[in-house]
């Protein structure tokens, strides 16, 4: 593998940016979520394009204005289209043999790329997108979500036996079952900004959902359940670290780099 590093120019600053060389003419530019530097929690994001890196594909992954290594000032997710657009650019100027290039984005960046309308690349993979107005994390989970969670308990024999045996909390217990039985919230401003800007992208789209993330579950209860795009990871927690989940979302990232 070889690996630089390179600074490219953005409204007047400068972006750091890192490059994992290969020889394909499809090429993966990874959108980092959050306010994470462009390694990713954990280097999970440093991983990820080392294994596409390794599989034959370039890999771009770049710290946005005021965070990390670049340059600026950091006006977050919702402005960062001219971030993302610079990025593009800088990536096709270094790999001019690039044909097609896929974008990844995890939670708010997944958002970031939706509102830009695919932000001009040939294909997008959305992990877990960010529809919480707020921009609050700790906001509760949709009533789906809660639902579905007591679903699941009630298959299992072991919470079934807790339950008979006295070691559930009954006051939260019964908590849980007044949120779950609320209507569905109408959805935020922002994910109504988010299909709108989607439905503007002509490309293919993968949408990727964790199942034990309280984003992904956000994100599918205000989404149509029948999307054909839609696919969901049983298990999985927002980073996909498990090494099954971690797996799965490699497996689809480098399924949308090689279907034409």
């Amino acid at each position: 593998m070889n690996r630089r590093h390179f600074t490219f120019a953005c409204g007047g600053s400068a972006l750091a940016a890192t490059l994992d060389e290969a020889a394909a003419v499809n090429g993966l530019l990874i959108v980092t979520g959050g306010n994470e530097i462009r390694a990713g929690a954990f280097s999970s994001q440093a991983e990820l394009a080392s294994r596409i890196s390794a599989a034959g594909h370039p890999v771009l992954r770049f710290d946005r204005r005021g965070v990390g290594d670049s340059e600026g000032v950091n006006f977050g997710f919702r402005h960062s289209a001219e971030d993302i657009a610079a990025a593009l650019a800088a990536f096709r100027a270094h790999c001019p043999a690039l044909e097609r290039v896929i974008a990844f984005g995890n939670c708010d960046a997944a958002s970031a790329l939706m509102l830009a309308g695919g932000a001009g690349f040939d294909g997008l993979v959305l992990s877990n997108p960010w529809t919480f107005e707020n921009d609050r994390s700790d906001a509760p989970p949709p009533p789906s979500a809660i639902r579905a969670r007591y679903a699941e308990k009630l298959k299992n024999p072991r919470e079934l036996l807790r339950l008979f045996t006295g070691k559930v909390n009954l006051a939260k217990l019964a908590r849980g079952l007044v949120s779950a039985s609320t209507r569905q919230p109408a959805p935020s401003g922002l994910a109504e900004m988010m299909t709108q800007g989607l439905a503007r992208f002509a490309g293919p789209v993968r949408l990727l959902i964790a199942e034990r993330d309280r984003t992904g579950q956000a994100f599918l209860a205000g989404w149509d359940p029948n999307d054909p795009r839609l696919q969901r990871c049983a298990g999985a927690d927002h980073a996909y670290s498990d090494e099954g989940s971690h797996e799965w979302l490699i497996g689809h990232v480098l399924s949308a780099l090689t279907d034409e």
